[in-house]
Parts: C-alpha cells; sequence; structure tokens
C-alpha cells in the first residue's frame, strides 16, 4: 500500500454510492489493473461535512496496515492519495480537500446489488436470497456455510489485533458463486474494542457481530414458494435497538419447527446476555443453527418444487446486470445443474 497520484487511472464506470463513500470504477494506466476508485459522498464534501468520514478512513488504514493485508478475505488496498481537492479528476467542482483510496476490483457479485437498480427492474436481492438465507444448491466443492464461516474467518483474524468489523450488509459482500469465496469490500465501520461506548449502550464487542451474521445471513423462514421471494434482500436494515432485533427474532423463531426454534434461541440468549467472548462458540452454535435449518428444508413436502424455484431465480445472475462486475456467469455458475 502506498501514496498513488490519480493521474495514472482512467475513471471507466460508476460502481455504487452507499452512506459514506462513492465508488467509481478505473484502470490503472501503468499496469492495466482494473481498480477501484472510492471517496467520500460528494454531498458530504461539498457541505464540508465529511470529516468523521476522513476520519473513519484513517481507522482502516491503519487497522488495514496491520492486519488486513495478511488475509484474502478483504479486498486489498492498493493505495491512497494526500488530502487534496480532486476536483479535475472526478470532473467536479466541490472546492473540498479529501482523501481517495484505490483498492483492488472484487470479483464475483455484491451479496446485495446497487439500490437505485432496483428501480429499473434489477433483482437486486438475488445474491443474498439463493447463497445465503435459503442455499438450496450447492456444488460439492464449496463446504457447507461459505459465506458465514468465512466472515468469522475474517472477524477472527481482527479480533487478534483487537477490532471488531461492523455494518456487514451484503451490500459489502462480494461472492464467487464457482468457488464460494467472500471479499469484503468495506472495513469502514470498524471499532477497536478499546473504543469509547457509543452514547446510551454499552461497548461494542463480538456479540454485535454475532447479531449482524445472524441478522442479515440467516432466516428460519421456508425457502420462497415463487421465483419473486428471492428479488429483494431481506433484514437490511441497521441494527439500532438490539432489544428489538432480539425480540424481533424471536418472533420469527417461534413459527419455526422445534429444532430450529431451540438451536435459534440458544444464540439469541447468549447475545442477550453478551456471552460470547469470541467467535468459537458462535461458530458451534450457529453451524448447529444452519444444519437444522438444512434438514427442516430437505424434508419439506414441496422440497423438489423449492429447488426448481430457486433455479428459476438463479437465471437472474445470467443478465446484463451482473456483467457489470468482475463476473462471468458461464464460468462461474456451470457447477449447479438444474
Amino acid at each position: 500500500m502506498e501514496k498513488v497520484d490519480l493521474d495514472r487511472y482512467e475513471i471507466t464506470g460508476r460502481l455504487g454510492v452507499g452512506a459514506d463513500y462513492e465508488v467509481r470504477a478505473a484502470i490503472d494506466r501503468k499496469t492495466g489493473q482494473k481498480v477501484a476508485i472510492k471517496r467520500p459522498v460528494p454531498q458530504a464534501i461539498s457541505r464540508n461535512q465529511h470529516n468523521a468520514i476522513e476520519a473513519r478512513t484513517e481507522k482502516v488504514l491503519q487497522a488495514y496496515q496491520e492486519v488486513g493485508a495478511t488475509t484474502p478475505l478483504i479486498s486489498p488496498i492498493l493505495g491512497y492519495t494526500e488530502r487534496s481537492v480532486h476536483d479535475g479528476f472526478f470532473g467536479d467542482e466541490l472546492g473540498q480537500e479529501y482523501q481517495v483510496l484505490v483498492e483492488e476490483r472484487a470479483s464475483g457479485i455484491p451479496l446485495l446489488g446497487d439500490m437505485m437498480s432496483k428501480f429499473k427492474g434489477v433483482p437486486i436481492g438475488v445474491g443474498q436470497n439463493l447463497f445465503a438465507l435459503f442455499p438450496l444448491v450447492q456444488p460439492n466443492n464449496i463446504p457447507a456455510h461459505p459465506i458465514h464461516n468465512q466472515l468469522l474467518d475474517l472477524e477472527e483474524v481482527y479480533l487478534k489485533a483487537g477490532y471488531i468489523i461492523l455494518d456487514l450488509r451484503p451490500q459489502n459482500i462480494f461472492y464467487q458463486p464457482a468457488s464460494g469465496r467472500v471479499v469484503v469490500i468495506d472495513t469502514g465501520a470498524l471499532a477497536r474494542l478499546d473504543d469509547d461506548a457509543p452514547r446510551g449502550r454499552v461497548p461494542l464487542d463480538v456479540n454485535d457481530v454475532c447479531l449482524e451474521i445472524l441478522k442479515f445471513y440467516t432466516t428460519p423462514e421456508e425457502p420462497p414458494d415463487s421465483p419473486a421471494g428471492y428479488r429483494d434482500a431481506r433484514g437490511i436494515r441497521p441494527i439500532v435497538d438490539i432489544g428489538q432485533e432480539l425480540d424481533e427474532m424471536t418472533r420469527n423463531l417461534a413459527e419455526s419447527t422445534p429444532a430450529i426454534a431451540e438451536a435459534g434461541t440458544v444464540i439469541l440468549n447468549k447475545i442477550k446476555e453478551r456471552s460470547y467472548a469470541d467467535y468459537t462458540q458462535f461458530r458451534a452454535d450457529l453451524t448447529n443453527y444452519l444444519d437444522r435449518i438444512t434438514e427442516r428444508n430437505s424434508a419439506l413436502a414441496n422440497a423438489a418444487e423449492n429447488r426448481q424455484t430457486w433455479f428459476e431465480a438463479f437465471q437472474w445472475l445470467k443478465e446484463d446486470y451482473w456483467r457489470g462486475f468482475l463476473f462471468d456467469p458461464d464460468s462461474e455458475l456451470a457447477g449447479y445443474v438444474g
């Protein structure tokens, strides 16, 4: 990771925009490498309200230097700029100094597509639904629960250095269906375990991570009975009130089978008591919960019909929208046989 001059890059498109960052696709003129150019959202910059985002960027860079470069589960940060006015490069007139990150483009598809594309009819939630919430079909080369386990692998690496990564929502996760590989593209919601507690609540710790994984990547619901059930994302609003989230999850579990309800309740009770000290016991409890869901889904009277519905939704990944990422559907989807 080094300081870079943006003049070496040529912008080729827009990848997306989130609450804090705007991301552009670009090519390194020297190497031909495809990269992602990330800066604070222009609205915040123009109003000179981007200092908090800049502070977050500094924390990300510090943590990446300490530990991030040791794991393939994070999109590599290739370089960063000085704080400067970058109007000429981006073609705007914001007139404010800010820092820009250059990252390697992640291969695969985001588990949640760009929210603006939803209004164009894109089934933006299909990745989250197919591969995390309802993985009814999976090639033999991919181990069970690949998304969950890799996110926990990443969190374990950061925990050893005293960090937790939050905001693990599916728009921040890229997935390669052929290999089951996960890459996290945004670690901006990074916290040190010795940071001050957020106002009005207990200090952040691994239990907050466990709750996010449970919320964004699991559901006790039965698989959708029509492809439309795979179109939209589920449960992606940020966690604001932990008690409210736990109560909602408890109600959802009550509508499931006794085995699923029991396994899920074990996790909810431990998160409520904040009894997870690391990810070892949570991984075991989560695996048990997911295994019970898999068993239930396989034993449903309409299991064959559910698989056919899954494959119908799966065909959406061949649409042009997904080809805009570093994703070749012909090779990535070949291992899935309908």
